[in-house]
């Protein structure tokens, strides 16, 4: 009914991670251009932190195709839900291993050591997205970490990115979080990063770009706090009722029924403020896209 209504190729809002949804707002292509700057310089970890909804997943989704770019070979895994030494096998299973070395009797580890050497020696950068690091289990953090802080010199083209909740940081192991480069923040979304990603996604589907009054625009990003995951939800069930309403276009009316009537809760809870006796946390390192800027 919705996409008889206005016409539209595909679902606006379909929510997801898929990189053809992806959305650069400020805060994504700030994390981007920070994740190149890391393998230019050949770090070796670095921390994505945001509250749920902000994005975390879906960025990660982004990085294969963004640092893919640049000759990298990336693996992308969650670690949510799996146990033990599951997820070495996972991360071989994804490495584009050729059938002799997949097949060769040797241990798992050494299969990965003998990969992330021989991308080395090929002047490959081997970049590893660890998505929901701090939902893994203390084997899968004992591993991730010992990639990390392996003198071997052959390891120095391996970058590995967390991504993690504020709240979940004190998970992850000491050494791992003393070891990270840069904490790669994602804020929520301004308003400009609001009324960029509903003009690009009508823009995907094929829509009118004002489909959106510039009123339900700003009531959306005020009621969401611009976090992406509610602002995707709220546009697309607002699109839903406007629709069934026989509505010409979505208006901030709508916006806020639709708000209080049909999603009543879908802010993510606030993140757990750190304590006091907390590891010092990596620099957040605010020139990082300058570095980059400045070489274009």
């Amino acid at each position: 009914m919705v996409r008889d209504r206005w016409q539209f190729t595909a679902p606006p809002f379909a929510g997801g991670s898929d990189p053809a949804t992806f959305h650069v707002g400020g805060p994504q292509d700030e994390a981007l251009a920070r994740l190149e700057w890391l393998v230019e310089q050949r770090q070796r970890c670095a921390l994505v932190v945001a509250d749920e909804g902000c994005g975390k997943s879906h960025l990660g989704a982004m990085i294969p195709r963004r640092l893919g770019g640049m000759g990298c070979e990336v693996v992308l895994l969650s670690l949510r839900g799996l146990g033990g030494d599951d997820w070495l096998e996972l991360l071989l299973a994804r490495l584009p291993l050729d059938p002799p070395a997949r097949d060769e009797a040797i241990r798992p580890w050494q299969k990965l050591e003998d990969r992330l050497r021989e991308n080395t020696l090929m002047e490959r950068t081997t970049v590893i997205v660890i998505d929901d690091a701090d939902h893994a289990s203390a084997a899968a953090l004992d591993g991730i970490t010992r990639l990390v802080v392996a003198s071997e010199p052959l390891f120095h083209r391996t970058l590995v990115v967390l991504t993690t909740s504020p709240g979940g940081m004190n998970r992850l192991p000491a050494p791992l979080r003393q070891r990270t480069a840069v904490r790669i923040e994602l804020p929520p979304w301004d308003d400009e990063d609001v009324a960029g990603f509903i003009a690009a996604a009508l823009d995907r589907v094929g829509a009118d770009r004002e489909l959106f009054s510039p009123e339900a625009v700003a009531t959306l990003a005020r009621f969401t706090g611009g976090v992406p995951g509610p602002v995707c939800r709220l546009a697309r069930l607002a699109v839903v009722a406007a629709s069934a309403d026989g509505l010409e276009r979505v208006d901030a009316g709508t916006i806020e029924r639709v708000w209080r009537e049909l999603a009543p809760d879908p802010s993510p809870s606030p993140a757990s403020a750190a304590s006091a006796d907390d590891e010092p946390t990596p620099p957040v390192n605010a020139r990082v896209r300058v570095v980059r800027r400045l070489g274009d």
